[in-house]
């Protein structure tokens, strides 16, 4: 027989009834709609450089201005060149009023005279070449489609990746426009409905599991719920979990996983329900950096995207859950927790010098708890106590005492 929190043992059955557990979350989004969200427009971004939607067309008129200039530039005698925005480290900023990472405007030159840029700017001119087809013709193509269209060129998805986002920076439009794609990953289930490209999806009748996020975020319209929250769960082993005993039919929410790392679909999909729902959003991730840094992910952007910022973030992400504060709260056994490795200590002390973190005090008091102690915990490690544990006592504990930073 498992073993059970020594808490649940003392205290009286947890208590089930939604009145009673989402009281705190109602008065959570009660506050958030009051509240008057920060206009991007009234925050000086002219020294960054912000992308805007475009339309095919537009897009496909920015690419054919650029290789007429490149035609000019080869008749004059001379090599072409493009000025490719820098996507490194260095030429990020954190902007705390829109609380995102955000991308300076400096610039570097890709020419095809120079012997270390020849290649890169060879795979940069097929890639534009290729986009300009695909948003001349209305179609989508996964980034798969286009690495294979010139494997012997592009040698590694991951290069025709990273120039796809360069040529999205250059062009000022977020990826999407492009009209290339990721394969669906991220899944999404409960009191959720919307057109699909014109066809009506019920999110609680699309099996346990629930659907995929669709790549064309585009496509998407008409989002309707009554839904009181947003569950983000980091992994898909506890969200199928949470799907399979229909968690979402008891306290009415939608669930989300991005498996892991999130795609950009997972990432933008996300925002919009935040946006135009105006809901919380609570986090369940692991208790280890990698949790946390799964969850800036969401919040405030990846530095590889930062350029992307305005579409791909959710400000405001509540941290339900597991936090290094719970392994105590709920006298989480010592087998399963687990000891950091070097190198989640170091991810540790880097996520304490990030902005984002440094802004939450409870944040802080959390990591460097864990610095401390020195030990980690997953999501599945509450599963010592019963398999439905989590969605019996822990979630609805956590609810009901609105206990999230």
């Amino acid at each position: 027989m498992p073993p059970r929190a020594k808490k649940a043992r003392k205290d009286a059955p947890e208590i089930l009834d939604p009145e009673i557990v989402l009281k705190e979350v109602r008065r959570c989004r009660a506050a958030l709609a009051a509240a008057t969200p920060i206009d991007a427009r009234d925050v000086d971004l002219s020294a960054f450089r912000v992308v805007e939607d475009m339309a095919g067309d537009a897009v496909a008129g920015e690419i054919e201005k650029l290789f007429v200039e490149c035609a000019r530039t080869i008749l004059a005698g001379a090599s072409y060149k493009f000025d490719v925005p820098s996507r490194a480290a260095g030429n990020q900023h954190y902007v705390p009023e829109l609380d995102r990472i955000v991308l300076k405007d400096n610039t570097s030159e890709r020419s095809f005279a120079s012997v270390n840029q020849t290649r890169k700017t060879a795979i940069m001119t097929r890639v534009l070449s290729l986009v300009h087809e695909v948003v001349t013709k209305g179609i989508h193509v996964t980034k798969r489609d286009l690495f294979y269209t010139d494997v012997k060129l592009f040698k590694k998805q991951e290069e025709s990746d990273s120039v796809l986002d360069d040529c999205s920076c250059m062009l000022g439009c977020p990826r999407s426009c492009l009209n290339v794609v990721a394969a669906d990953k991220g899944l999404v289930v409960g009191r959720l409905q919307f057109s699909e490209d014109g066809d009506p999806i019920d999110c609680t009748r699309m099996g346990v599991t629930g659907k995929a996020i669709p790549a064309y975020i585009d496509k998407i319209t008409n989002i309707r719920s009554d839904a009181e929250f947003v569950l983000l769960v980091e992994k898909d082993a506890a969200y199928n979990r949470l799907a399979e005993d229909r968690f979402y039919n008891t306290f009415p929410c939608i669930l989300i996983t991005g498996k892991g790392q999130p795609d950009v679909a997972t990432r933008m999909f996300l925002s919009r329900l935040k946006a135009e729902l105006k809901i919380p959003v609570l986090a369940f991730v692991d208790s280890d950096p990698y949790g946390l840094k799964i969850l800036s992910v969401y919040m405030s952007g990846s530095k590889a995207m930062s350029y992307d910022s305005a579409s791909l973030t959710t400000p405001d992400i509540k941290w339900l859950g597991l936090r290094p504060s719970d392994l105590d709260a709920y006298s989480l056994p010592e087998q399963c927790r687990l000891p950091m490795t070097p190198k989640d200590i170091e991810m540790g002390k880097q996520l304490l010098k990030e902005e984002f973190v440094l802004k939450n005090p409870a944040w802080v008091r959390e990591l460097e708890r864990m610095l401390q102690t020195k030990q980690k915990a997953e999501i599945q490690a509450l599963s010592a106590f019963g398999f439905q544990f989590v969605t019996k006592v822990y979630l609805p504990r956590k609810l009901r005492q609105g206990d999230w930073i």
